[in-house]
Order: structure tokens, then sequence, then C-alpha cells
């Protein structure tokens, strides 16, 4: 019986290499598994996914999935969606469509909250509907579990406020525990997570 996962976890949890890796092991098994993102994610270019640790794959897009007939998915043991907290509850729902009348496996890797705190819709509609929600650990700098994503600027000031949506990486957002992202405390070595800035 196909399920909907949702592993979620912060910024530098290593979600976009999970999902990979995760591909890369049903091709290992001769099967093969649909990659997909949202539209609006182009920080590792068109149609292509990437993670930090060295891994990448070209991938489609949602709406390229919404388009694919039930016999073109026929071929695929599973469908893999990265950046999944970009996902409208509609497309989140789509998804449940695959799992349960399809009868296809989909695990998405996302965000559960913004640099606010607060849910993205697609998480929100995930966290409600996934059969499986499994969280994808990481550590604060304090070596605590970092459980808050935290947007900062080129002086380090943590941000509360702002638009939901800024693409970034390292350079703009780090996982922190809930006490340091209230407290806007990003670590004695806050720089040196900045690409070009390690020692």
């Amino acid at each position: 019986m196909a399920k909907l996962y949702f592993r979620y976890g912060v910024m530098g949890s290593s979600k976009t290499a999970n999902a990979l890796m995760v591909r890369y092991n049903y091709e290992e098994r001769g099967q093969e598994a649909l990659l997909v993102k949202p539209a609006i994610d182009q920080r590792d270019g068109a149609r292509f996914v990437a993670s930090r640790a060295g891994l990448s794959n070209p991938c489609i897009y949602f709406s390229d999935l919404r388009a694919m007939s039930p016999e073109e998915l026929k071929p695929y043991a599973c469908v893999i969606v990265d950046e999944a907290q970009f996902l409208s509850k509609e497309e989140v729902q789509y998804l449940t469509h695959l799992v349960d009348d399809l009868n296809l496996p989909v695990i998405c890797y996302g965000l559960r909250a913004d640099f606010r705190g607060d849910l993205f819709p697609g998480s929100q509609e995930l966290l409600s509907c996934a059969d499986i929600i499994e969280e994808i650990k990481t550590i604060c700098w304090c070596g605590k579990k970092a459980t808050c994503n935290a947007r900062f600027d080129a002086q380090g000031h943590v941000l509360k406020e702002g638009e939901q949506v800024v693409l970034g990486a390292n350079d703009q957002y780090i996982g922190l525990c809930r006490k340091h992202w209230k407290e806007g405390n990003l670590g004695p070595d806050w720089r040196k997570t900045l690409p070009g800035e390690a020692e």
C-alpha cells in the first residue's frame, strides 16, 4: 500500500541530500524514482536539484508532474518532491491522489516552518494529511537540536519580519535551537558558515 511521507527539517539538515540518496537507492535497485520540485526554486538552475554536499540530479517541475497521465507515471516506483513547503494545499491534495488512487508512493522533503516560526501552506497540509511524518535532525551551534530556521542579514542580525519566501542558503539562513532563535544569537562563529568565509 503506497503512502505519503513528509520528511521535514530546518535549513542545513540535509533534506535535499536525503532526497537525492533515496532517488539513487531506487535507481541502484533497478527502479525509477521521479524527482520533482516547485518551479519557484531556481537556486540550482532550471529543472535541477543540488545539495550542499555535492550531490545533484535533473528533476521536473511540479507543473510537469501534474501534466503527466497515469500511463506516463506507470514506470515510476516513487515520486520524490524536494522543497515541498512551497506547494499549495491543492497541490498536496494532488499528491494524495497519486498515493490513494494510483498506488504511487510519494516522499516529500521540506521545511516545516519559516523564519518567523509560521507554517508554510504546503507543510501545513502535509502535516495534516501525510501518512508518515519524520524529522530530519541537525544541531544548533550550541549542540542542542535545531528546530528553528533563522534568516539573517549581512551584519548577523536575525530577522523576524519580511516576506515568507526569500530563496537563499547558508548565506541567509541557519538552523538554530529555539532559545538561540528567540535570542537572535547566531553563535560566535556564524561567519564561518557563509560561503567563502571558512578558514
